[in-house]
Formats: structure tokens, sequence, C-alpha cells
């Protein structure tokens, strides 16, 4: 009974939850800035901060969502740059707040040396520490689990993005200047490269007082960013993909914030990819073929090929997974089981779970069903802010797509099954959502086997036909996702349905039954809909209404 799938109305309108609250959290990666909360600690880290701080508040669409500080203070060696903040977001009714510290050392000429780096969402943080020699690189991961460390050999000498400015005005803000650095982001432990270019001076908009600075424009990871950038190093404005806002404010307007109906409302709809199409899909397990026309977006840079998915042009076919059948055998597959910083396969607790998991199971299908169903069971559905590690997601138990991929990974390369992360969209109510899923790699023995996605926050044994792959691997991959919004269109081309199926056109809408009432079962903790007044919220019904397609 504890591995039998639960129904379908059940998990499509719980795991809505997921896939929604997936966008903000992918936001956090790239706008480092923007997160933080947990009231007790955080205020404890301002109380450093000096009457020569810089406080900006963060404001989505016009409305305030958090805050951030910083501070550079002189060392004997050089500088040290300090930051902290908050962001706070309701996502369906759920508070999703999230800590996060940075302390970076930098010489005189802002060179990075060494940096400590934290996210904490509430259920423990994950700090990653960093000792730069050179191009050599000691890191540490530490989380309430335990912490790994290794070396890294970088193809240059990284810097972190909260030196970007002070670099920029020690080196004299000349209009028409570009820059082509690499930056380190300690979310994603990885350089990538960055490229500034200096404008004119203007007064910076949307202030009281008219204030003069450099117009400065940012591109990373191919999202572009607009800053405002005074002689000093000052960032007094900066705008962002998705409406994302800071600018320059006091201390006290900085920390007051409260989110509002409209701002909850308006992340759900800036979430969703409505496809132009005359067919609706009403079910997508009933998906058997399904082809999308993209446009909007530069395709190159992802993964669309392979794994059931064709691209010819901008179109893409999808193939329903439970279609795929064994071919000649991956040679590079077995590149899929070793342990990474946030995969610990190597742990034991995630070995033993793992096995535990799979119990009675005789074939690789089976353990891959099989640990699907587990990990679906064992997390409680709830928007998360966090780095996903694995050990941390089996400690709390708790997460969205991202901790639930994360986690089936690790146990899967635990027990010998190479496993990989997808990063993609999925279809829900009429609209595509960003999401992420493993694909399990099956060896049926004879030099054959296959990559089979599967979807463990949804609990699908395949996963069904309309997960939309764009790229794979850790959260610098997932990264490449972030341009694809507000960007990309889809139009459906063709679908075919399985031959029991009755699709429904568009225009024939069924009757409103009003918010869906679905009894969730598991612990408290598990209903993310019911805001402030969760108590006892695992024993009732909650209302969830359907996102409809436009």
């Amino acid at each position: 009974m504890f591995l039998r799938p639960l129904s379908r109305a059940v998990t499509r309108p719980a795991s809505i939850l997921m896939v929604v609250a997936w966008i903000a959290v992918m936001a956090v990666l790239i706008h480092r800035s923007y997160i933080q909360a947990a009231p007790v600690s955080l205020a404890t880290d301002l109380a450093r901060y000096g009457s020569g701080a810089e406080w900006r508040g963060v404001y989505y669409r016009g409305e305030k969502i958090g805050f951030t500080v910083s501070q550079t203070v002189p060392r004997d060696d050089g500088f040290e740059l300090q930051e902290d903040g908050r962001l706070q977001m309701s996502l369906l009714g759920a508070t999703t707040a999230a800590t996060i510290h940075t302390t970076a050392r930098v010489d005189a000429t802002f060179a990075l040396r060494a940096f400590e780096f934290s996210l904490d969402p509430g259920t423990g943080a994950v700090a990653v520490t960093g000792q730069v020699n050179g191009r050599r690189l000691s890191l540490s991961v530490t989380t309430p689990s335990g912490t790994r460390t290794e070396e890294r050999d970088l193809p240059e000498p990284p810097m972190l993005s909260q030196n970007l400015s002070r670099r920029l005005a020690s080196g004299g803000l000349v209009s028409g200047a570009r820059y082509d650095w690499t930056v380190f982001d300690p979310a994603t432990l990885r350089n990538a490269p960055v490229v500034v270019r200096v404008g004119r001076r203007e007064f910076v908009p949307g202030t009281a007082t008219p204030i003069p600075a450099a117009r400065v424009e940012m591109e990373f990871a191919g999202l572009r960013t607009t800053s405002w950038v005074t002689d000093t190093g000052q960032v007094l404005r900066e705008e962002s993909p998705m409406g994302l806002i800071t600018v320059r404010e006091s201390a006290e307007s900085a920390q007051a914030m409260a989110v509002s109906r409209r701002v909850q409302v308006d992340l759900l709809q800036a979430a969703a990819i409505v496809p132009v199409a005359n067919r609706r899909i009403d079910e997508p397990r009933d998906v058997r073929r399904l082809r999308l026309d993209l446009t909007g977006v530069d395709l190159s840079p992802f993964e669309l090929d392979g794994v059931g998915q064709t691209l010819s042009g901008t179109i893409v076919e999808i193939r329903d997974p439970q279609s795929l059948q064994a071919e000649r055998a991956d040679p590079d597959a077995r590149n899929y089981l070793a342990a990474e910083p946030f995969i610990e396969s190597d742990a034991p607790e995630i070995l033993a779970e793992a096995e535990m998991a799979v119990r009675g199971a005789t074939t690789v299908r089976d353990r891959a069903e099989k640990l699907t169903r587990y990990v679906n069971a064992l997390l409680d559905k709830k928007p998360t802010v966090s780095l996903p590690s694995a050990r941390e997601v089996l400690r709390t138990r708790v997460g969205d797509c991202n901790e639930h991929t994360v986690l089936f990974v690790a146990m899967a390369r635990a027990i010998g099954l190479p496993s990989r992360i997808a990063v993609g969209l999925v279809y829900i109510h009429g609209a595509f959502y960003y999401h992420a899923w493993p694909e399990v790699y099956l060896d049926e023995g004879s030099s054959r086997g296959l990559w089979l996605p599967v979807d463990p926050t949804l609990n699908q044994f395949p996963a069904d036909g309309t997960h939309l792959r764009f790229t794979r691997g850790g959260l610098e991959k997932q990264a490449l996702i972030l341009p694809l919004i507000g960007t990309l269109k889809i139009r459906l081309v063709d679908l075919e349905l399985a031959p029991n199926a009755t699709p429904i056109l568009v225009g024939r809408e069924p009757v409103d039954l009003g918010p869906l009432a679905i009894p969730i079962p598991g612990r408290a903790a598990s209903c993310c809909v019911c805001g402030a007044d969760a108590a006892g919220a695992a024993d009732r019904p909650f209302g969830l209404t359907p996102v409809r397609g436009r």
C-alpha cells in the first residue's frame, strides 16, 4: 500500500504547487540579491552594518517583496564585501522565504581571495566556503547533515558578482568600455562568463532627487540586467528580467515590506506559457505524440534531441516515454553514477534509504519504479527556496520538484542506477510550467539499454508525454532556462492521444465546479496552499482553482 501510486485526482492538482514554485527557485540562483528571511539569524547578521551600508528595496512589478543590505569594509590587505537581506514570497498561499548571507574577501584590486555563502530556507542552512589561490579553488559545502570538500582548477581566477561594481569603479567608469569577465556563482559552484558594457551617464530613473550615474548593462547566463553605478561603485538601481527591480533606500524603508495578493497572482501568470492551440490536452497521461513549434528564443544552446525528443528547425516532437525501447547501450551511462557536491550518492544514509526503497524489486525497471513511488511518498509537497542537497532533502523530507529530483538521482546512483537531472517544461491545466525531473538509465543486458524520463514529483513512471526537456545537469545548467521566461512562445502543431482518450476542443469549456476539494494524505506540513493557518491541514481538504488555458 505504501508504494501504490496515488490517483490522478490527487497527484495532478497537488503537484502543480511544485511546478509553479520552481520558477521562483530558479530566479534565486541568478539574482542572488533577491532572497532572504529567517528573522532571528537575520537580525543578528544585520547588526554588523554601519551607517555607510547600502540598503536596497526589492520590488516585483512595482510591489515590495524584500530588501538587501551590503557594505565594503577596508582590511589590511584589501577589502571585505558583506551582504545580507530578505525576500518573502507567497506562492499558492504558502509563504516561501529564505536567508542568504555572503562575505567575500578581495585584494586591493578587488580580485577574489575567499568567500562564505549561505542559504537557509528555514530548514537549515547550506553553506559554501571557498579559498582562492591563483586558479586553484578549495571548496567546502556544509549542511546540517555534514561537510564535503573538494579542490578545483579553474580556467581563470574567479570573482563574485558582489564585487563587479566596485571593480568597475576602481578602473574608472569609461563610457563605451566593455569587459569580459568570469564570475563564480556560489549557488551553482561554477564559473560563468559575464559581459559588462558601460554606457553614458544619465540621471537614475525613479528617484525623487536627480542623481547622475553610469548606465551599466550586464549579460550573465543569457540574462541582461541594467544598473546605474556611481563613481564610488554604489549601485543605485538595478532592473532585471521578470520585472524585478532593486532601488537604493533608507534602512527603514528597505526593511518595510508586505507581499500583496496581486503579486501572488501575477507570479502564477508569469510562470505559465499558454500554447497557441486548436485542441486542448485534457489529460497529459493520454498524450502519445506531441509536436510543438518553439519560437521567440535561440534554441541552439539547449538539449532538445534525444530520449523521446527530436528537433527539426523550431519543431520539437515528443513521443510518449511509455513507447521507448532499449537500444544500443550508452557507453557514457556510468558517468552518471558519481557523487556530486549536492548529489551525495556516496553518503551512507542515502544508500540505506535507497536500498529500503527498492527492497523486493528484481529488475532494473522495477527498482526504478519503486524508487520513483518511494520518493514521491517520502517528501511533503511544499514550495522551497533552497540549494537542494540530497542529504538535506532526506533529512527534512520537504520540497518541490528540485528536491524530489535531486533526492531521486542521488538514491538511484547509490544503488547503481545511472541517473541525471532534466530541466524544462511540463503541461498542467492548459499551460506549460517550468519543471525538473530525473532521467534514469535502464541497462537491459546484451549491450542494450535506454534512458527513461520519470517524475517523482508528479508520481509518474515513466513521465507523461508533455515533459519538454531543454537541458540536463545541475544548478548551473538549470540557469539556462531563465532567458526563456517571458520570451518563449509555443504553438501546438500536432497531437496524438491514446485511442480511448476523449479530446476537448478549445471553446467547449467544461462546467466550472469551482475550486477543487482534494483531501491530501500525509502530515500537516504537506499542505502548502493553506497559508498561515496550516494546523491540522492534512485532515481537511484545500481549495485549488485550476489554471485555465487562454
